[in-house]
């Protein structure tokens, strides 16, 4: 069996698939001993993997020994290939496919030249080199002007790094986005949020001009966004349902499109409680 290659069952699918795939990609290869299609692909899929030197991982899982595995995953006929990026389903094919089919399902789950640049990017830009991260990132959306995710990554180390200008140019250059990735969202989110009416004043501050002058819904705004950027989004949000109540249209309909933001920006960061409960208060404060 290739290096790169191994048996797995229900006890370690998670780690080595669900787990395994948010680094490389991973094939599951449902098979049997008594399939003859399976040993025609099986020696295909090994050659491969031992050929592409663990750009992706090859998980063979025995259907026979394993059937609430091939139950959970539909496993009606096999072989049966099925592929896992990120965590998730991503592709499957059914049958002995020929080497330059299989190669060419492959090649289409691997990472494009500018994802390997994105990601060199973000593992900078987590280590404090924004600049040079951002530099890794021009460069990818040169090579790659539609990769959603190179273009989100781009936005957000731009709000960063406090160039909002920039990144509305560069949310701008992007054209009419249907549906959003969560991460495309986010970096939408973030622009939204940035506050660019001058330098960047303390809540502390904020709170008190808001205590003075509780009518004050622009410097209420200011208020919301700055404790959005120090990920207060409770605070932020009452604020944002306070602006609401007080005036439905202030600022061409501000409060609700910046709480729509705070939204965007929360997806897949385990506030669904806090977002399920102020989309709630928000439909009745507009109803």
């Amino acid at each position: 069996m290739s290096a790169f290659a191994r048996d797995i069952g229900r006890a370690d699918f998670q780690s080595v698939v669900i787990e395994g795939s948010k680094r490389t990609p991973v094939l599951v290869d449902f098979w049997a001993p008594w399939c003859g299609p399976c040993r025609a692909l099986t020696p295909v899929l090994e050659h491969l993997a031992d050929e592409y030197q663990g750009k992706f991982v090859l998980a063979k899982v025995n259907s026979d020994e394993n059937p609430d595995l091939a139950r959970e995953y539909n496993i009606r006929s096999i072989p049966n290939v099925k592929a896992f990026v990120d965590g998730e389903l991503a592709d499957e094919f059914l049958g002995a496919l020929p080497e330059r089919a299989v190669r060419e399902f492959i090649d289409h789950l691997l990472p494009s030249p500018g994802e390997l640049m994105r990601r060199d990017a973000a593992a900078r830009a987590a280590a404090g080199d924004r600049e040079e991260a951002l530099a890794l990132l021009d460069s990818a959306a040169a090579l790659e002007p539609n990769n959603e995710a190179v273009q989100a990554e781009r936005i957000g180390i731009l709000v960063n790094l406090g160039r909002i200008g920039d990144a509305r140019a560069a949310a701008a250059g992007l054209g009419a986005v249907g549906a959003p990735s969560p991460a495309l969202a986010r970096a939408l989110g973030a622009l939204r949020l940035a506050d660019d009416a001058g330098e960047p004043i303390e809540p502390a501050a904020l709170e008190a001009l808001v205590r003075a002058d509780p009518n004050d819904l622009a410097t209420r705004l200011r208020l919301a966004k700055r404790y959005a950027s120090h990920q207060r989004y409770e605070a932020a949000l009452e604020q944002l349902l306070e602006i609401i109540r007080r005036d439905r249209g202030f600022g061409d309909d501000a409060g609700r499109k910046t709480m729509l933001a705070i939204f965007d920006l929360l997806q897949d960061q385990n506030h669904n409680e806090l977002v399920g409960r102020y989309r709630r208060l928000l439909a009745s404060a507009l109803h």
